[in-house]
């Protein structure tokens, strides 16, 4: 199993719980919520699920937590371009604050 898919693995598993307890009765009637994507397969389309579930994974967030979580080495020509990317991302947003502040003061001021 590759590090992504254990990861994602661990999202989904319940907390583990020892062989005696699973059995016992006190536990069986008791309703555990439980996190993670449930997909249903219909008439055996496997497929058609696991394309399903992908696109539940990546409009819920789960795949962008999977990737950021990965720990495997990341070449220093990609971490430039991460870098170059969040600067850019951080400067915009800055960029609109600053517009906003300026129209809200405007407006305040009743000019």
């Amino acid at each position: 199993m590759n590090p992504a898919a254990r990861n994602a693995w661990s999202l989904f598993r319940r907390p583990s719980q020892g062989l005696a307890e699973s059995l016992s009765p006190a536990t069986h009637h008791r309703h555990e919520q439980v996190r993670g994507i449930r997909v249903k397969v219909l008439n055996g389309n496997l497929e058609w699920a696991l394309t399903f579930m992908q696109r539940k994974m990546q409009s819920s967030g789960i795949e962008r937590m999977i990737k950021r979580e990965q720990t495997h080495h990341i070449k220093n020509s990609e971490k430039r371009v991460l870098a170059r990317k969040n600067l850019e991302r951080k400067l915009k947003s800055q960029d609109l604050a600053r517009k906003l502040q300026s129209i809200l003061i405007k407006k305040v001021r009743g000019l």
